[in-house]
């Protein structure tokens, strides 16, 4: 145990500029590339093709969503590995993507908030080259440690709110059984609701919700709390204790449907990229080049409770440390790598152990 001397003085000092997006786009008026050392591209063409290396994600509907994975299969292509590579995998064929193959997923929860888009579920994502890995996955997102996105240049789409329109503000976590990505709607508390800092406490605590299995829904929901704000405070990814999840927002009006499936079967990997999509594939290959490494997106399990994988949630009360609980704004990142929010936290106390 800890005991604990008088605290002193805590600090916090906010800097804030307000995201600017450098760009905004549509499938069809996209450039090969958005970003600087991109894998992939984001001139993906219709159809699809297991080949292609189209860096465009869409979440639309339980059958109508995307995830990001690996474009080749392997022991290290684990999402912390792979994560500036990402292509996008779908359920739906006309985005010239690579497809989900049949029976991967084995339950999908589609929810639309007023403020976000969201599926989460299960399944086996080795099938959509996910290494097996003894933690829970790692984290995507549109910034990424330098502003341009993990992966570099991926862009998510959806036409969930009205018109088919870009989203600026996601976050995708995948681990090679457990999947959950919210994009958030434009002009609203995005940054928050689409949080990408807790990038180690993976799906059940950034995003508590459905992770059933054999279920498929598309359903309305509650917005949910922004992850890591309790009342007036801001958890720190890193602190002595996690606290737990938020409850699971409630949703109703789902409408079920038996199983979701595009045709795609499973493949063998073989040698050649076509890049950009055509008609269906079969082919797994190695991704083009120009994307590098940084496995920093590894998740691992929460140091207290958290939500289990079904629709139930641990309370939303933040469990405190013995000592003081710091609490400190997140350092966000704009696609055009420039920093718009800095926090600098000062806090002097002492500690003594026994």
């Amino acid at each position: 145990m800890y005991r604990h001397a008088l605290i002193s003085s805590v600090i916090v000092a906010t800097v804030t500029v307000h995201a600017q997006y450098t760009a905004t786009y549509l499938p069809s008026n996209a450039p090969a590339q958005t970003e600087q050392g991109q894998a992939g591209t984001n001139k993906c063409g219709g159809g699809s093709d297991q080949n292609s290396m189209c860096q465009n994600a869409y979440i639309n509907s339980v059958d109508d969503f995307c995830l990001w994975a690996p474009p080749s299969p392997g022991p290290d292509s684990t999402i912390g590995e792979t994560e500036r590579e990402e292509v996008a995998w779908c359920m739906k064929s006309g985005y010239g993507t690579r497809l989900i193959p049949d029976g991967t997923i084995s339950g999908a929860h589609f929810v639309q908030t007023p403020d976000y888009v969201q599926i989460t579920g299960v399944g086996d994502l080795t099938k959509i080259n996910i290494a097996k890995t003894s933690d829970d996955g790692g984290e995507l997102d549109p910034h990424g440690a330098d502003g341009n996105g993990n992966p570099i240049g991926g862009l998510v789409f959806s036409s969930a709110f009205g018109q088919l329109q870009q989203l600026h503000e996601w976050t995708n976590f995948m681990g090679d059984s457990q999947f959950c990505f919210r994009a958030c709607k434009e002009g609203g508390n995005g940054p928050a609701l689409c949080n990408h800092v807790y990038d180690t406490l993976g799906c059940d605590w950034n995003m508590p919700a459905n992770y059933d299995p054999n279920v498929f829904e598309n359903c309305k929901g509650d917005t949910g709390e922004p992850m890591g704000v309790y009342g007036g405070s801001t958890f720190s990814q890193g602190f002595p204790v996690t606290p737990d999840a938020h409850p699971a927002p409630s949703s109703s009006m789902c409408t079920p449907t038996a199983t979701i499936g595009n045709g795609a079967a499973v493949a063998a990997p073989s040698s050649g990229s076509t890049g950009t999509g055509s008609t269906t594939g079969s082919a797994q290959t190695s991704p083009a080049t120009g994307g590098t490494k940084s496995g920093t997106g590894t998740t691992s399990k929460p140091t207290t409770g958290t939500s289990s994988k079904t629709s139930s949630s641990a309370s939303g009360s933040p469990t405190k440390s013995s000592g003081a609980l710091a609490m400190t704004a997140p350092v966000v990142w704009t696609r055009s790598g420039i920093a718009v929010v800095f926090a600098l936290v000062g806090a002097v106390f002492g500690a003594a152990l026994i």
